[in-house]
């Protein structure tokens, strides 16, 4: 054991001794004393078969803190042999990796830390055996901590994944409406500003704004496709996304939401739960395409298919983003992705797919006047994230990030800018031709 992780070991028995977490480790298979227990316990894997297996490396230790949880990923050369608890007075998450060689990479994790972690307060370290790694996690509060493997998937070897959510996490409803609120208070304070006198009569009140979900594609563990120039589709599509945040933002009839506003993965399903639970009129999941041939270029736009995909090319497509999950890694064993795989076996209505196929085609000639395209109409192919039965739900291609000259375009401000104005002016066209809602609201 190297000099700083020894003292790191002897820094965490001191702290926890009272609490009995230093000594011999004993492997739980019994009865678990919470609901958070119960899973972690029903999770871990059985023991090595023929004693414990030394030579397990530990490649890399990733942390992703989002609004709504954070994610701890460990990277191993085998499968990971585990076990975890909890335990209170203050907050913990303890899980115990068997196998795993001390390496440097763990000491590095501790100032991984973010002292912004919303769910995170610290983490120790101990070898309390010398087969056996011991990661303490401090909480903030307490969370209903998932510990799960994952199988290894390209580009990645066998995970440990540590997803720490709180028992009350965020409403994104509850965020969406408290920034309406802000919103109209700027615009009666705006117009008071332009008319200070006191028989100013009233602003009317519209009905409620038009509700975007914008969804940028990939995140976290997810990069997503990668350009010859080494840019990541995850962080083109977070850049673009926000840009477009902001221009429906700055406009009285619509009002957004973002699915990640940070670098962080989300499940497939819960991109459209949360859209859904926002109440949401509309869908834009932003992407970056990649191909083999890198001279593939232009912009495409995308709806669902009940039927099958409208080319072999976008067969291919649909199933690429559909396998997100698997890289970004989601625990099957979970009731709630349970019931958002569940959701996602919903088909969608003719209703919906007839909306998505006319604002995406409003949304492509938009596109059209600032680049090329790479087809000339709206392709369909079964994408899970456009599967909400009552969101129209479109996917936009921006680019080829496979190109060089368009992975260079991409990571260019006034392109990315001028990619969320196409969209917007899409979008808002739309509106004005087939939302009663909008024309109710005073858009037109």
């Amino acid at each position: 054991m190297s000099p700083s992780l020894r003292r790191l070991w002897l820094e965490h028995l001191l702290k926890t001794a009272s609490v009995g977490l230093g000594g011999s480790l004993v492997w739980r298979t019994g009865s678990a004393q919470t609901d958070a227990d119960a899973s972690l316990s029903r999770s871990a894997p059985a023991d090595p078969p023929g004693g414990t297996k030394v030579g397990t490396n530990i490649l890399a230790i990733r942390i992703w803190p989002a609004a709504d949880h954070t994610r701890l990923t460990i990277e191993t050369t085998e499968q990971p042999h585990w076990k975890a608890h909890t335990l209170k007075d203050p907050e913990r998450l303890v899980v115990d990796l068997r196998a795993a060689n001390p390496d440097r990479k763990l000491e590095e994790l501790i100032t991984k830390t973010r002292l912004e972690d919303p769910w995170v307060k610290q983490l120790r370290i101990a070898q309390p055996r010398a087969d056996t790694i011991r990661l303490v996690i401090e909480l903030h509060e307490e969370t209903r901590p998932q510990v799960f493997a994952l199988a290894p998937t390209t580009p990645y070897q066998h995970r440990l994944v540590i997803d720490l959510i709180p028992r009350d996490p965020p409403d994104p409803l509850a965020q969406l409406l408290a920034r309406t609120q802000d919103k109209e208070q700027e615009l009666d304070a705006l117009v008071r500003r332009l008319d200070p006198s006191p028989d100013r009569p009233s602003r009317p009140r519209p009905e409620r704004p038009v509700t975007i979900a914008i969804d940028p594609g990939h995140g976290g563990e997810d990069p997503g496709a990668i350009g010859p120039g080494g840019t990541m589709e995850k962080d083109v599509t977070l850049m673009i996304a926000r840009r477009l945040f902001e221009l429906a933002e700055a406009d009285p009839g619509m009002r957004a939401m973002m699915t990640r506003d940070g670098d962080w993965f989300v499940p497939l399903g819960a991109r459209v739960a949360k859209a859904r639970r926002v109440k949401a009129d509309l869908l834009v999941s932003i992407h970056a395409d990649a191909f083999s041939n890198s001279t593939a270029q232009g912009s495409s736009v995308f709806v669902l298919s009940e039927t099958g995909a409208s080319s072999t090319a976008a067969r291919w497509l649909a199933s690429k983003e559909n396998s997100a999950d698997r890289i970004g890694g989601i625990n099957l064993a979970s009731a709630p992705e349970r019931e958002v795989r569940q959701l996602l076996l919903d088909l969608s209505t003719t209703a919906q797919i007839n909306d998505s196929l006319r604002m995406g085609s409003s949304v492509l000639e938009e596109l059209r006047s600032i680049g090329r395209l790479h087809k000339p109409s709206v392709e369909r192919a079964g994408f899970a994230v456009l599967k909400a039965p009552d969101i129209p739900s479109i996917l936009v291609e921006t680019a080829f990030i496979s190109n060089p000259g368009e992975e260079f375009r991409l990571t260019d401000d006034g392109y990315q800018q001028s990619l969320a104005n196409a969209m917007y002016r899409g979008i808002r066209t739309w509106l004005q031709r087939h939302s009663a809602r909008a024309r109710a609201g005073g858009m037109i």
